[in-house]
């Protein structure tokens, strides 16, 4: 069939639409083709290198700012300061070892720290950043920056460190921080994933310890971008944590200075007790410690040093040591007597100097003896053998009934570490724990604070507290959480009847107020301050028959620890009291010369604005406390900073 002009003509305009619409969908496609080979070559040219070097997006947890510990003022006594550091990541570094040794030609790291280094990345997964340096100077910090490109899988980080301004005064109350260790790790059921970041650190004693999770707060998280030497090009997304709780205590910076400071080089103990709320206002433990050496990792020769003092400066001797109170004791067992109906406070003893009783002689500790004495007596001189008698009348379970009342025998619930119980023995404690019935004998020691009594100066001042309140005063460490104050406990009456209490007050009063107290030495005269009290000294060493016979040898000749030790429990004002303090010096001798000055000079710290008024002290002594007063080493109050020792 032949085609017409007409049909080829037609023809040839569909071909050449069709060839238009083909040619018009080919230059669409090469004009699209165009502009997204232009994006992204051209405008993601940066994102897309970075996907070509083996980029990846790491999520890392960010620690939290730890919680402040401060005084009940507001005055840090724990505190954060910036810490220049360095970490490394296994799995971006490569070879670790020649990447350390980049590293040690930067900044300063010894053979062991680069040691050390190693065997912690090569014990942890290979993604997780491990710690090699820190505390680095700026200079130090900047030449790793510097230098990242060199150093594969290094990073340079600045965060928190723990720093206590205040050092040693608070050792042992706040305690300090250390990395987690798997002893940490093992009593928690579900470790919170900060404590897997390697020398993360955590409360080790004391408050830092016990309020942990109050104070270390909720992880913050970070999405960067590595690429595949291990540098980070940048940080894609940060959400921050929660920082920690800030937590007020109780005590008075400035008051815990001064007790510090004024046990000087004896290994001892001050409490004080506000009576009118339990509040610790003074916890001091001597000798002491710097906890900043054990944050920054302390020294096998510092730590040496510490474990080889026979002071024991690592020790709480506030809360965890446990002494026989000696003749402190002796309040427990005369209200015990009281409260029995055995005596009034009019009922008379005779104390010819000793006691006789199963073949054996108890002593008083005045040879020649008391004579005839009173309950006010028998305080104000301590006489010994007036609680040997009035003890076997009333019997070990009433005055261990009075001194579990009273604070003794029971841990108090308050955040320090290694709280002691101490024991207060009764018939069914010893039959017990020693598989013995008790004895005359044994209630004839607990009278006067001997035997098997051993308590703490905590529960010493609570004791305290409670005979001058009349209530059932309880610790209280934490005045504060973050801004809500914590609740005061109840103190409930003691139950006690008041003329009870009242007679023995006033024996206290006479032992630093009277003609013959134990204690005169260290009376108060000015009217507002006066301060009641109790002297106690308590044997550590067996003084033998022989030794009684020919002269019982005196503390001074012998050696430190075999030395009685001397303890002082008090509370001022005598006719209002707000606050109760007890005093132990580990192996100081007499009660009435080494404890009952520092109790006297601390109580009247806690009850002035400044340093104790000399007006307070008898006339006769004013020049020596003078004298005392400005050569102890005080933190100036406002800037905390000790003074500046000067060479002469």
């Amino acid at each position: 069939m032949r085609r017409t002009a007409r049909d080829t003509e037609e023809s040839n305009r569909s071909l050449n639409r069709r060839t238009l619409m083909l040619g018009g969908a080919m230059a669409a496609m090469v004009a699209v083709l165009g502009v997204r080979m232009r994006y992204l070559q051209v405008d993601q040219a940066d994102q897309f290198k970075l996907l070509a070097e083996e980029n990846r997006i790491n999520i890392r947890l960010i620690p939290p700012v730890r919680g402040l510990i401060q005084d009940r003022n507001g005055k840090v006594i724990a505190g954060n300061e910036q810490n220049y550091r360095v970490v490394i990541t296994r799995e971006a570094a490569g070879d670790v070892d020649l990447v350390l040794r980049r590293l040690a030609t930067i900044i300063p790291m010894t053979a062991e720290e680069m040691s050390q280094a190693i065997e912690e990345v090569n014990a942890l997964s290979a993604f997780v950043p491990v710690t090699v340096a820190e505390r680095l100077s700026w200079d130090d910090f900047s030449n790793v920056a510097v230098n990242a490109p060199a150093l594969p899988g290094v990073v340079p980080e600045v965060g928190q460190s723990r720093r206590y301004p205040l050092d040693s005064d608070f050792a042992h109350v706040v305690g300090y921080v250390g990395p987690v260790s798997d002893k940490d790790l093992e009593v928690l059921d579900a470790p919170d994933p900060l404590l897997k970041i390697p020398k993360f650190q955590i409360g080790k004693i004391g408050v830092e310890k016990w309020m942990e999770d109050t104070l270390r707060g909720e992880a913050g998280t970070k999405r960067i971008e590595v690429n595949s030497a291990g540098r980070v090009m940048r940080e894609l997304e940060r959400q921050e944590g929660d920082p920690g709780t800030d937590i007020r205590l109780t005590i008075d910076a400035d008051l815990q200075n001064f007790a510090q400071v004024r046990l000087g080089e004896e290994s001892a103990a001050v409490v004080v007790i506000d009576v009118t709320n339990g509040d610790v206002v003074c916890c001091a433990s001597a000798p002491s410690f710097d906890p900043n050496l054990f944050v920054r990792g302390i020294s096998h020769t510092d730590y040496k040093s510490l474990m080889e003092n026979d002071h024991r400066p690592l020790a709480n001797k506030t809360v965890s040591g446990a002494y026989p109170p000696g003749s402190t004791f002796k309040m427990v067992t005369a209200l015990a007597a009281l409260e029995a109906g055995v005596i009034t406070a009019d009922t008379k003893v005779s104390c010819p100097g000793y006691i006789e009783f199963g073949g054996r002689r108890f002593h008083c500790w005045k040879r020649a003896g008391h004579g005839t004495v009173r309950l006010e007596r028998s305080l104000s001189e301590s006489c010994d053998v007036y609680y040997y008698d009035i003890a076997q009348r009333v019997g070990i379970d009433k005055i261990a009934d009075m001194g579990r009342r009273l604070g003794l025998g029971q841990r108090f619930d308050i955040p320090m570490s290694a709280i002691t119980e101490g024991i207060m023995p009764n018939k069914q404690w010893k039959l017990e724990r020693h598989k013995q019935d008790w004895r005359i004998g044994d209630t004839i020691n607990a009278s006067i604070g001997q035997g098997y009594v051993l308590t703490s100066p905590l529960q010493l001042a609570v004791m305290t507290a409670r005979i001058a309140s009349g209530r059932a005063v309880t610790p209280r460490l934490v005045r504060m959480v973050q801004d809500k104050e914590v609740p005061v406990p109840q103190s409930l009456p003691l139950d006690i009847p008041p003329e009870f209490l009242a007679a023995v007050r006033k024996g206290m009063y006479e032992v630093v107020n009277g003609e013959r107290g134990t204690a005169k030495s260290s009376r108060v005269v000015e009217p507002t301050m006066v301060l009641a009290g109790k002297t106690g000294t308590s044997q550590v060493r067996n003084i033998s028959k022989a030794e009684r016979e020919a002269g019982v040898i005196s503390n001074e000749d012998l050696p430190w620890n075999r030395r009685d030790h001397a303890l002082f429990v008090g509370y001022a004002p005598y006719d209002a009291p707000r606050y109760a303090i007890a005093v132990v010096v580990e192996h100081g001798g007499g009660g009435s010369t080494a404890a009952a000055p520092i109790a006297r000079d601390v109580i009247l710290r806690a009850l002035s604005d400044g340093l104790p008024p000399l007006e307070a002290y008898p006339s006769s002594q004013r020049g020596r406390i003078e004298t005392m007063l400005k050569e102890l080493p005080l933190r100036d109050p406002v800037t905390g900073q000790p003074p500046v020792q000067t060479e002469t």
